[in-house]
């Protein structure tokens, strides 16, 4: 077998393929073996006549076919190997001769990974970063924990105050004419939250219990319904009840009723030490990310659209497995924020080409530094994964990882080291 590789355009490759004559007969051969059944010839029984009548009566080229895939399945690969191509696509296959005596030769036009053109990626200079804690920091996490602790009452006498718990019965209309989804009975609606459309809540300040009122708002124009986009509307309103949060003092007594500790002072000094931690984690990553972009600014690529498009049809699929998690799907999420699928696909275009660029970069990097993950490495990740599974036969489960996503795992780490190399020659600058 013999194969021309040509670089057409960009990443993408032409490859002419020559099959010896021997080869294409062995083809033909287990196609006529695979459809001598669909024949009926006089004179034979169903599935028996020869190949050579078939042929006669129903053209040479009445197995080439089959021939053609089973010969292209086998020698493509091997094509691909040989010449080092790391294909990004299916290829595009073309017949160029064929015939029971003369050589098989057809072309096979493919994308490949780009190449990456590193700018540079040592003592890049960066900025420090840095999440320090300060008392308001502090102060809001303690202020969350009365917020969880608060103890709602009625107001039996008073006006509603931003803030309040307003129980409201609602029904909006546009023209004077009521609209799906409009209305509600025995409402909890916190004022000042911004559940509500713009302007919907402060209307509602200074009503009584018992009071009816008509609020006046208008939709946004990106509002998810496409009938009330921009519409003007009235809602009739009807307070039934007015409720506050009555929030537990800032003392000990707070302090053993949320946390294990006996003093306000023991519980600010584990919030403090636990934000810290957290910033610290942040500051981390987000030095990394400086890093990263950094680099991967500095590289020249170009990006087959195939890639960037594979990668939207991943993100995509993500968002739908995390959809079904809250009891949703792609399909109930688009119609509930009044978008299509294309619409989320094209929102999330230039991300996907910032990912894969930057795989492909640090991939670069990887083989430009002789950076790879070990076998080891590979199992301990795998055992990781399969024990957050929670199923009985871990090991099992391990074997079904490293078949499935095994080259997935290797790459991941060996982007992970890379990210680490790159950390630990960055210059840092105050």
């Amino acid at each position: 077998m013999n194969t021309k590789v040509e670089r057409v355009e960009g990443s993408v490759v032409n490859l002419e393929i020559n099959v010896p004559n021997e080869k294409f007969r062995e083809a033909l051969k287990k196609s006529y073996v695979k459809n001598v059944g669909k024949f009926n010839i006089p004179g034979f029984r169903k599935g028996k006549a020869p190949m050579a009548m078939i042929e006669k009566q129903y053209g040479e080229g009445v197995f080439y076919e089959d021939a053609i895939e089973l010969v292209c399945d086998e020698t493509y690969p091997v094509a691909v190997k040989e010449n080092e191509l790391l294909p990004v696509d299916y290829p595009n296959i073309d017949v160029v001769q064929i015939g029971k005596d003369v050589d098989f030769i057809y072309t096979a036009k493919v994308t490949v990974k780009p190449e990456v053109k590193l700018g540079q990626y040592m003592e890049v200079e960066v900025n420090k970063v840095e999440y320090p804690v300060t008392d308001e920091d502090v102060n809001g996490e303690l202020n969350s924990m009365r917020e969880k602790n608060g103890r709602i009452i009625n107001v039996e006498d008073g006006v509603i105050e931003n803030g309040n718990i307003a129980v409201i019965d609602f029904e909006g209309f546009v023209d004077e004419v009521p609209f799906e989804g409009g209305k509600g009975e025995n409402y909890e609606l916190t004022i000042g939250s911004g559940t509500f459309i713009p302007g919907f809540e402060e209307q509602l300040i200074g009503a009584k219990v018992g009071e009816s009122k008509d609020v006046n708002v208008n939709f946004p124009e990106d509002y998810g319904a496409e009938d009330l986009k921009g519409k003007s509307a009235i809602f009739k309103v009807t307070v039934k009840e007015i409720k506050t949060k009555e929030l537990p003092e800032l003392d000990d007594e707070l302090a053993k009723d949320v946390s294990e500790f006996d003093t306000l002072e023991e519980l600010k000094a584990d919030i403090k030490s636990k934000q810290e931690e957290n910033n610290s984690k942040k500051a981390k990553k987000d030095f990394e990310n400086q890093v990263v972009t950094k680099v991967v600014d500095a590289s020249e690529i170009e990006i087959p659209e195939v890639m960037v498009d594979r990668e939207v049809e991943y993100m995509v699929k993500d968002l739908d497995y995390r959809l079904k998690y809250q009891g949703m799907d792609i399909q109930k999420y688009t119609e509930m924020m009044g978008i299509t699928v294309d619409a989320i696909k094209n929102d999330f275009k230039d991300m996907a080409k910032t990912r894969v660029k930057t795989n492909l970069v640090l991939e670069a990097i990887a083989k430009a530094e002789n950076i790879t993950a070990t076998d080891e490495e590979v199992e301990r990740r795998a055992d990781e994964l399969a024990a957050m599974y929670g199923t009985k036969d871990t090991q099992k489960m391990k074997e079904s990882i490293l078949n499935t996503q095994g080259e997935i795992i290797k790459e991941e780490l060996a982007n992970n080291k890379v990210i680490d190399f790159l950390v630990n020659s960055s210059v840092i600058v105050e």
